[in-house]
């Protein structure tokens, strides 16, 4: 599952992104209205995390543009703000959801999972290359029709590369946005990471063409050249 987290205070927006983390969630964050807005238009989030009180554009007008732009990604807004006729605005500008602070961690676990479980009118919860599925709501893995156990850290690195199919992602990216809050990450340890992904769902199936490429001195691939 991948989240988009718009929250100014750095503070709560690297606990969030942390804990999410650990959930085996691809998590980005913004820190303005302005930058949040941008990136969930250019990007496919499952569910996106929206303080109401931002700097440059507040929550609500970020939804409020989002909705008119008829981006349907499910919105959580999250803010110190509780009033019933705050929660309405909020709500009338087209959030799904509402969550005061201080919250409760696992709650905001909970209402991230109810919002990307609702029917989505524009995109799946599934993501395809060739004969390889991953289901970004259940964290199934599939390659023709034969499950793939993963741990957390190689979903969440395929979940990653999945998303940016045809694209070489550089091994300093895939270390900064899968192990970003871990200190103990040594420098090839999304190398090592890769190798093993390329054990479950390549080696492993040796009748099927091998998805995840090495492009020499860039970084890695998968599902080839994007067309």
């Amino acid at each position: 599952m991948k989240v988009l987290v718009v929250e100014d205070e750095e503070r709560i927006a690297k606990y969030i992104k942390k804990g999410l983390e650990i959930k085996a969630m691809v998590v980005d964050v913004a820190n303005d209205g302005v930058v949040g807005l941008d990136m969930a238009m250019a990007e496919i989030y499952d569910v996106i995390v929206l303080d109401r009180m931002l700097p440059k554009m507040n929550g609500v007008e970020v939804c409020r543009r989002l909705r008119k732009e008829k981006v349907d990604t499910p919105v959580l807004m999250l803010t110190a703000k509780t009033q019933v006729d705050e929660r309405v605005e909020g709500l009338d500008g087209g959030a799904d959801d509402y969550l005061g602070k201080p919250f409760a961690f696992g709650e905001l676990v909970a209402r991230i999972r109810a919002l990307a479980r609702r029917p989505k009118k524009s995109v799946g919860n599934i993501l395809m290359v060739d004969n390889l599925e991953l289901n970004t709501i259940t964290c199934e893995v599939v390659r023709a029709g034969i499950p793939v156990l993963l741990t957390r850290k190689e979903y969440a690195l395929l979940e990653y590369l999945m998303r940016r199919r045809g694209q070489i992602v550089s091994k300093d990216k895939l270390t900064e946005e899968v192990w970003s809050f871990e200190s103990e990450v040594l420098a090839n340890t999304a190398q090592v990471y890769v190798g093993y992904l390329r054990k479950k769902i390549d080696r492993a199936f040796p009748r099927e063409k091998a998805l995840i490429e090495t492009v020499r001195g860039f970084g890695y691939r998968i599902g080839g050249e994007e067309r």
